[in-house]
């Protein structure tokens, strides 16, 4: 552990200023206008990947936006570890709600403000400079093969191709992954599983135009307050969701889980306090814990109709959109729920008004072990660098491909990340700790070593 130490603290500036160079470029996945600056951004992982040690080195070509991979093959009868990460990130909008530029990044009160500060740059990167630190102290204890993608915030929708058509070059024995939170740095944890997604939009359309609201108002049924109707129709008063069959194979959690699950540390106080809200809202009969990791949501996350500009323009607007997402829980099937939902909210539409349902993407619920060799080195890890054992939780969040490289590969992945949930991820005012980042260099070595020697 002093070693890694002494090689973090050594090289804490340089690890730092190359971070703040990745975070500079804007990968937005999602918005086509910056296609280079993702491109210019995968040319820069795979540099650092080489730099750092790492052979074989390549951007591979997808039918969207690239993978970078990379290897370091010790020996082939030790274990090998795949190392996942994602180099895209979230939109910045709304740039107005930004303290500093979102792609400028800066540091306030030992915080690193950008977008993809943690995820997943800050994250991925991490696991770039732990393997260089083991490069360059001669402890690699296990093969090492890097995929760090450019699609997962758009939904990964050419990894399951790269992994289905390379799987003799992605075989590995565990799958590390750091894109998820710890519950503090005071109370460290590792996420035993995730929520899947099913991310849909819809548009519901009236008057061939948009209208004099004078002339026709009262007359022509309005698409906006159509889909505000709709969407608050799947709800109830108990906010159960409404769509039939939606809850059909969700599971309950036994009392025992129940208990384990909330024993975890949890200030309701300080979680209010922190989002600037006087109550928490959610699924009656069950905790906040409970809602915000083993139950399944429905959330609409835009809506947008008629004239927004500034001023005033009296229209009845001719359709309204909305985007709306469902986390899913083990035995859910982000196709099955996509179905269900089209065919439901075209079932309560009106006949004043007509209804398109679109489904982007999903991905499958998972739920890791916690008596594998991968996860014990995990708490070993942690045991040994935080000097507390971590506590097991259950991530509110979705990651797609965990379910794919079991499906594909055939491996489990150990979720092993550093951020924490009021980093801001997807919002304005990204944050992630300095602290944290250097934790994770520190911490990521043990892993290795723990897991070579747990596989003897």
């Amino acid at each position: 552990m002093e070693k890694i130490k002494n090689y973090v603290e050594a090289n804490k500036q340089r690890f730092l200023d190359e971070l703040f160079e990745l975070l500079r470029f804007p990968s937005v996945s999602a918005d086509p206008k910056y296609k280079a600056d993702v491109l210019k951004t995968a040319e820069f992982v795979a540099k650092q990947l080489t730099t750092a040690g790492a052979e074989r080195v390549e951007i591979c070509e997808t039918a969207g936006y690239p993978i970078v991979y990379g290897e370091k093959i010790i020996d082939k009868s030790l274990p090998t570890i795949l190392i996942y990460g994602h180099y895209d990130v979230q939109p910045p909008d709304p740039l107005e709600l930004w303290k500093t530029p979102p792609f400028e990044p800066t540091v306030r009160d030992g915080k690193i403000y950008a977008r993809g500060a943690c995820d997943d740059k800050g994250q991925f990167y991490m696991h770039v400079k732990a393997f260089e630190l083991m490069m360059k102290t001669n402890t690699l204890a296990c093969n090492v093969k890097f995929m760090i993608e450019g699609e997962e915030e758009v939904g990964s929708a050419n990894l399951g191709i790269f992994v289905n058509e390379n799987k003799e070059r992605l075989k590995a024995d565990v799958v590390l992954i750091s894109d998820t939170s710890m519950i503090s740095m005071e109370n460290p944890s590792i996420e035993t599983g995730l929520r899947g997604l099913a991310y849909m939009e819809v548009e519901v359309v009236g008057p061939n135009r948009d209208l004099h609201s004078g002339v026709y108002g009262g007359a022509v049924a309005n698409p906006a307050t159509i889909l505000c109707q709709m969407i608050a129709s799947l709800h109830d008063e108990h906010n159960h969701i409404t769509i039939p069959a939606f809850y059909d194979k969700v599971i309950e959690l036994t009392d025992a889980e129940k208990k384990a699950l909330n024993a975890a540390p949890f200030d309701l106080k300080e979680y209010k306090s922190d989002l600037d809200i006087d109550s928490e809202w959610g699924e009656k009969g069950y905790s906040t814990l409970e809602r915000t990791g083993t139950r399944p949501t429905l959330e609409v996350n835009g809506i947008w109709s008629g004239y927004t500009g500034e001023g005033a323009k009296t229209v009845l607007p001719s359709k309204a959109n909305a985007k709306i997402s469902m986390r899913l829980v083990p035995n859910q099937s982000s196709e099955e729920i996509a179905e269900i939902f089209t065919k439901h909210f075209e079932s309560i539409a009106p006949s004043t008004v007509k209804v398109k349902v679109t489904t982007h993407h999903g991905g499958e619920p998972v739920v890791t072990p916690t008596d594998s060799i991968a996860y014990l080195a995990a708490e070993k890890a942690i045991q040994e660098s935080f000097g507390k054992k971590p506590i097991p939780t259950r991530g509110g969040g979705s990651i797609p491909i965990v379910a794919l490289f079991e499906n594909v590969l055939g491996i489990k992945s150990v979720l092993f990340g550093f951020g924490l949930d009021s980093d801001a991820l997807h919002s304005p005012n990204e944050k992630y700790d300095i602290y944290n980042y250097y934790k994770g260099i520190e911490t990521l070595p043990l892993f290795h070593k723990y897991y070579a020697e747990l596989s003897k």
